[in-house]
């Protein structure tokens, strides 16, 4: 059945009345605690992820409502307080993780499976995590060579005897079949990640480590070197000096030819910078068992397209104190001997410092945190009838459901995330102090290439823009989908608001983006930056971000979890030993075995198997997932333009996709595929269920 579309002012009299009182309804009282048959939505702040009454161990800072700690805000559940402290909300036991309050209509009701998803959490947290800890060989808790590594995708792991009937008591046997892969054997095993799918060893090498930063799982950092040496933007009163020690002699002889200045003048100079972000935090992360240092790693683009790494500087807070500055080391590229080592070591730091920044900020802050609001303030403010409400509605599927898990398992105080990724108990409060620069402006995807440098404005080129590293998959790929996207937008608005008076006078829809603005980003709502609504190109722009937030961004983040890092040498999640100095016995191991070095400096076996468990699971594909250019139901609008709008939408991304493929095919376009041989596809439109790296599904739906 269709349902008409209707603005606040056309709505037939008769139904004005239920209209308003139904969001009134949906917007519940700010009382209580909320169950599972309300269908309320409200906002509270991050203060459920400690569990205070654990001890001190367990104390997290509330994270929205303060200067120090701003966030996006979540969906309130209203549970009582914990007892030792009045301002955190109490946690559900884990066993009644189902449980956790979202409004009704936002609970997975369809082949998500959600069962299987919690209990495969619940399963890694709380089953199987005790269990694997008697996993080893020569040495507790490590792996000894890659071919250990290797085992778990070859062979397997033997488990230890009783461990599937322990846990078989807990987990339904479809369900353990499928978390551990067994097939009916005592073994622990998981698919072959397509990055060693090709080749077991092209990961390691410079070329796959840079061409990763333009078409791996997290390309959305590296930027255009814009002064040299690299300046700090940290406050020298508190941190000291913190520039760059980089010197013209450490990359000179690497330039093809070039001089510095003439690679800075030509725009062939790039960086991956996690020195900034990181620094003010590491001497509280070094105090632990983790060993962390902030990075800046140095590129040049070659004649064929691709990069290659000039140095690596590894920097840690001076001994003295923090006003001291820090002390660096620089390293460059080698090939052999225990250079060679050192130098694979480095390029380790450098992906640890990259797997922590985008599993807490790229993915977690950057899709999940910041789409939740839109979903509680468009339920809030906009009917159902709305046409915004309508384009946008299914851009929220399972999100406020996937993020309450999250805070549950994933993101709490000794959850997951903590126990696998380096930043461990100061994991949420970074992604936090990182939100303080936070710019909704910035997340349209033009805007963050232009401000990463990696673009300029050129109206002789497609869509004004001219890329200065011309294959850069993401972004190549990424203009595309969001210049379809902005289309769509575009079309389908133009047929409800013929003029901006139509924008300004429309109550539901103002109201909806003050809402978003001054509650949902409530602690950032006196920036001078937001959009103020009042034109139909603000309107275009705010959905089109949001749009591209929810689906391509998510998309590209997410599902190339499992074929990149789920080979865990590749993305490591954690470092435990500082580079070896010389005249120590670590520096004599690597001389001998420095594969082994390798890996005990590397995430550790336990870890491993839990942190690849996880993405495993994350970067599936529901078999019913709706994609980008889809929708569940034909009956989504009456009107006939915008139902032709969208039908041309779809075949946009239809020959999108046909272009990728093309240039995937392109041996020239050395950065799509790589020596390990993976295609870029993670902006390829559509999928089918499973473990597929593509697909850009509509909403931040895992």
């Amino acid at each position: 059945m269709f349902v008409q579309t209707y603005l606040p002012s056309e709505t037939p009299l008769p139904l004005r009345k239920y209209r308003e009182e139904e969001l009134v309804h949906l917007r519940g009282n700010g009382q209580g605690e909320l169950q599972e048959w309300d269908r309320v939505y409200d906002y509270a702040y991050y203060n459920d992820l400690g569990k205070p009454d654990e001890g001190a161990k367990y104390v997290r800072p509330v994270l929205g409502g303060s200067t120090e700690y701003p966030y996006p805000r979540r969906g309130r559940t209203g549970r009582p307080p914990t007892r030792t402290d009045p301002n955190s909300e109490s946690n559900l036991p884990l066993i009644q993780s189902l449980n956790i309050y979202v409004p009704r209509d936002e609970r997975f009701g369809h082949l998500k499976l959600s069962d299987f998803l919690v209990y495969a959490l619940k399963s890694t947290a709380q089953f199987i995590t005790p269990e694997l800890e008697s996993l080893s060989d020569q040495t507790p808790s490590e792996f000894d060579s890659f071919e250990d590594v290797l085992k778990l995708y070859e062979g397997g792991i033997p488990l230890p005897e009783g461990l599937l009937k322990d846990i078989g008591d807990n987990i339904p046997a479809e369900m353990l079949k499928e978390i551990f892969r067994t097939d009916g054997a005592q073994l622990l095993k998981f698919p072959k990640p397509q990055v060693i799918k090709e080749d077991k060893s092209a990961w390691r090498t410079d070329e796959e480590f840079a061409r990763e930063m333009l078409a791996g799982v997290n390309p959305v950092n590296i930027a255009r070197l814009q002064e040299f040496p690299p300046a700090s933007k940290l406050d020298p009163k508190v941190y000291g000096d913190q520039n760059s020690t980089i010197t013209k002699e450490n990359i000179k002889n690497n330039l093809d030819g070039l001089t510095v200045d003439e690679a800075l003048k030509k725009n062939k100079l790039f960086i991956l910078d996690h020195h900034d972000s990181l620094m003010p935090y590491l001497r509280r992360i070094n105090s632990t068992s983790n060993k962390i240092y902030g990075s800046r790693t140095l590129l040049f683009l070659q004649n064929d397209g691709t990069l290659k790494p000039l140095v690596i500087e590894l920097s840690l807070p001076h001994p003295e104190g923090d006003q001291f500055g820090c002390i660096s080391n620089v390293y460059t590229p080698a090939e052999q001997g225990v250079e060679g080592s050192i130098w694979q070591l480095a390029k380790a730091y450098v992906a640890v410092n990259d797997s922590g920044v985008h599993q807490l900020i790229s993915h977690w802050l950057n899709t999940h945190a910041v789409s939740e609001p839109v979903v509680i303030a468009t339920n809030r403010q906009l009917s159902v009838v709305h046409p915004i409400y309508k384009l946008l509605h299914p851009h929220f599927r399972d999100t406020m459901n996937i993020n309450a898990f999250a805070r549950q398992i994933l993101i709490n105080a000794g959850g997951i995330l903590e126990t696998t990724v380096f930043p461990a108990r100061y994991a949420m409060e970074m992604s936090s102090v990182v939100y303080k620069d936070w710019n909704f402006n910035e997340q349209a995807l033009p805007a963050d290439l232009i401000k990463r440098g990696v673009v300029v404005k050129d109206k002789n080129y497609p869509h004004g823009l001219r890329l200065l590293i011309e294959d850069y998959p993401y972004a190549v790929d990424g203009i595309e989908i969001w210049f379809a996207i902005r289309t769509w937008v575009a079309d389908y608005c133009s047929f409800y608001y013929k003029t901006d008076d139509i924008i300004q006078k429309d109550a539901e829809l103002q109201s909806w983006w003050k809402e978003l603005v001054e509650e949902g980003h409530g602690d950032k709502k006196d920036e001078p930056w937001w959009p103020k609504l009042q034109t139909f190109e603000e309107l275009v722009e705010i959905c089109t971000i949001i749009i591209w937030t929810a689906s391509a961004l998510h998309a590209a983040v997410n599902f190339g979890q499992y074929p990149y890092a789920g080979y865990l040498p590749n993305r490591p999640t954690i470092s435990r030993k500082f580079m070896p100095v010389k005249g120590t016995a670590e520096y004599e191991e690597l001389k001998s075995n420095p594969d082994k070095v390798f890996l005990k400096t590397v995430t550790a076996q336990l870890q491993t198997l839990l942190g690849i468990s996880l993405i495993e699971i994350l970067s599936r594909h529901s078999t019913d997932e709706v994609y980008l250019g889809k929708r569940d139901t034909p009956d989504w609008t009456a009107d006939a333009a915008p139902l032709e709008a969208f039908n041309k939408f779809g075949k946009k991304l239809e020959e999108i996709e046909e272009r990728i493929i093309s240039m995937n095919n392109d041996e020239k376009l050395k950065n799509r595929v790589g020596l390990v041989k993976v295609p870029y596809t993670l902006l390829f439109p559509t999928s089918g269920g499973g473990l597929t790296g593509k697909g850009i599904p509509n909403s931040v739906s895992i």
